[in-house]
């Protein structure tokens, strides 16, 4: 049974790990796959049709604990203990939660102190008792029905019994309804560099330039300060040496050699073609970016940026944070053909990271082009339960759309290499 520690507002864990608001999803799952001997039967859920629509579930069924995460920032939002007989529990050292000592009203009243009156919903027979970042849910029996509408001293119950608490709640406010998702915790940056948002840039029509805005910690900081939390922007561009790189991002979270080019036999030509080498183009892997960076064997400079957006049902979820870029693009209405003059809107569109291809397909495709289909085959130890994926190119650009229309994957290169643009993303080997 595990023997939990609850802060609200804040967290739940153990002296070795905790479970932090606002901590990203994949660092939870790290969390659970370090210690799989103790947190086992885990469950993911999302919505499959629409995964923005819902909440991002993991539920711990053997433990009786549920994590909600927000499904645009995919960061924990809320933590529910829903099987309070599964888990022991404590605040401040105290246990106030266990199979010998039961949670009742007059348990949590001991333990937590003084709150507001809670309040009963008569429908469900449910009563709420709130304290800053935390909520305990009381199931009420029918025959103890409120004697007045303030608190939970105004109910009815039988002589030596109490409620005791179905369910546990923590978040961030005062109430559940007034929950939001906090913001990144500084414990979790981990000296690392997270990604708030990403700008791409055009130069004489071809996108070229990532202008990204980080989230680090700062450089100067003393015994009588806190470390704090800053943002800086930096500029990647096509041409960039693996220095210039390494100056804005720090060292990559992998390096991946590619070791074949599985969609050659697409292309006529091209630089592998006309320049063979038994050097191999790599990959410069920035997970908590959501990003990859391609370099030339010969040159050692970027030639390709895969930006990764992280949605559930994608056979790479769980292995980038998402990407959340904004790229402006220009309506191109022509046909397939390019027969007659080509309708051209003057002002761009914005594309961003949570767009449905749907709303911007018949203005960035050729009307009667098809998409390149990728099937993504089961390996040895892995196996791929998810749908294909389709790819659309636009100019020097390649976007992945998952089957629920949201684009997984967007591939920028550089047209001047002659790069033959690798659908097949076998930069996605790095993390197996």
């Amino acid at each position: 049974m595990l023997e939990l520690e609850v802060l609200p507002e804040r967290s739940i864990g153990t002296e070795q790990w905790e479970f932090l608001l606002g901590m990203p999803f994949y660092q939870v799952v790290y969390i659970m796959q370090r210690h799989d001997t103790i947190l086992k039967a885990v469950q993911i859920s999302y919505n499959e049709d629409d995964p923005l629509l819902s909440d991002l579930i993991i539920d711990l069924t053997q433990d009786g604990i549920r994590l909600l995460f927000d499904s645009d920032t995919q960061q924990l939002k809320i933590i529910e203990v829903y099987n309070l007989s599964k888990v022991k529990l404590k605040y401040c050292g105290s246990v106030f939660s266990s199979p010998s000592v039961q949670p009742t009203t007059q348990q949590i009243d001991q333990t937590f102190g003084a709150t507001h009156p809670g309040v009963y919903h008569s429908e469900s027979r449910l009563f709420v008792l709130n304290f800053r970042g935390l909520s305990f849910e009381f199931k009420i029996e029918s025959k103890c029905e409120p004697r007045y509408s303030h608190g939970l001293g105004s109910l009815q119950f039988r002589q030596g019994s109490s409620p005791v608490v179905s369910r546990l709640l923590l978040y961030t406010g005062n109430s559940l309804d007034a929950t939001w998702c906090p913001v990144l915790p500084m414990s979790c940056l981990e000296g690392k560099c997270f990604l708030d948002s990403v700008h791409l840039q055009f130069s004489d029509g071809v996108c070229s330039t990532l202008r990204l805005t980080l989230i680090t910690h700062s450089n100067t900081h003393t015994k009588l300060t806190d470390t704090k939390r800053v943002t800086k922007q930096v500029l990647l561009q096509f041409g960039d040496t693996c220095q210039d790189v390494m100056s804005s991002l720090g060292c990559p979270s992998k390096m991946f050699y590619k070791d074949e080019d599985k969609m050659r036999i697409y292309w006529s030509g091209g630089r592998k073609s006309a320049h063979p080498t038994s050097q191999s183009d790599y990959f410069f892997n920035y997970f908590t970016l959501g990003l990859d960076v391609l370099f030339d064997a010969r040159t050692h400079r970027v030639i390709k940026f895969v930006l990764h957006t992280n949605f559930p049902g994608h056979y790479d979820f769980n292995i980038f944070s998402r990407c959340r870029f904004v790229l402006p693009v220009m309506p191109q209405l022509k046909s397939i053909d390019n027969s007659g003059p080509q309708d051209t809107q003057d002002s761009p569109i914005e594309l961003l990271y949570n767009t449905k291809w749907h709303s911007v397909q018949d203005m960035l495709i050729p009307r009667g082009r098809k998409p390149v289909v990728i099937n993504r085959s089961s390996t040895t130890n892995i196996s791929n339960p998810f749908n294909c994926t389709y790819c659309h190119s636009v100019d020097n650009i390649i976007f992945e759309v998952m089957q629920n229309d949201y684009i997984s994957t967007v591939i920028v290169y550089d047209p001047s290499s002659l790069l033959i643009p690798d659908l097949s993303n076998d930069y996605r080997q790095s993390t197996v």
